[in-house]
């Protein structure tokens, strides 16, 4: 079983997927690389987006998506959430619990390129102590510069987070020793593929996990298992 946390597979309703039919195009190329389950994460930004609009258009891309897959019989199961851009003062927002995945008790985050102030990483604890919910730092590998001077995996160490990792970290040769390297010293929690579309931005996460199984010890992969049950309660 392969769980791909983090994709723009719903249709019409970001940068990602523009038609049902590419969404069912990107569903069918997840199954052909094992991927079991997909979790769909339209992007939300709170200082342009209202959260009553944002679930409104979710409703409807996943209620025309869901229609579709139901024509074509082994595709990944489907969850529903959002990413998440930081924002100040987010810890104190009641739009937070509107945007768990599966309306459950987690977050996808995304966090800014630009080195994090003391104040984001103070931020980034207080959801889970004043609104009892888990953030799930997105694709953390976008953050690779910052890595080497701010020490942001460290610190997201001692925080009660997981961290999301895309799969192209590991495809790239160029980071794919770092990627083994954090995912080894459990630094990395989850996968995805962040697809977008089936062009640019393809489903991919199957090679990589392939990567892994490879190179990394059975008890990496039954950790990363182990992570996607308790978040999504299976």
């Amino acid at each position: 079983m392969v769980t791909d946390f983090h994709s723009h597979i719903l249709p019409g309703i970001d940068d990602g997927s523009k038609s049902v039919e590419e969404s069912i195009a990107m569903l069918k190329m997840e199954a052909e690389q094992g991927v079991t389950h997909v979790v769909a994460t339209p992007h939300f930004y709170a200082h342009h987006d209202n959260p009553e609009r944002f679930l409104a258009r979710r409703e409807r891309a996943e209620r025309k998506l869901r229609e579709a897959m139901e024509k074509y019989p082994g595709l990944p199961e489907l969850s529903i959430g959002a990413e998440i851009y930081f924002f100040s003062g987010i810890s104190d927002s009641d739009i937070l619990k509107q945007l768990t995945i599966d309306k459950k008790g987690c977050i996808l985050l995304e966090m800014p390129v630009s080195p994090w102030s003391d104040g984001m990483f103070r931020e980034i604890a207080d959801i889970p102590a004043k609104q009892g919910l888990t953030p799930i730092i997105a694709h953390v590998d976008r953050y690779i510069s910052p890595f080497r001077t701010y020490r942001i995996p460290e610190r997201l160490a001692q925080l009660p987070v997981y961290v999301q990792a895309n799969a192209s970290f590991f495809l790239h040769s160029s980071t794919r020793r770092m990627a083994l390297r954090m995912l080894q010293a459990n630094r990395i929690h989850l996968l995805g593929s962040d697809c977008h579309n089936m062009s640019t931005r393809l489903p991919n996460l199957g090679e990589a996990v392939q990567i892994i199984e490879q190179r990394l010890s059975q008890d990496v992969t039954d950790r990363i298992r182990s992570c996607e049950a308790e978040i999504l309660g299976w």
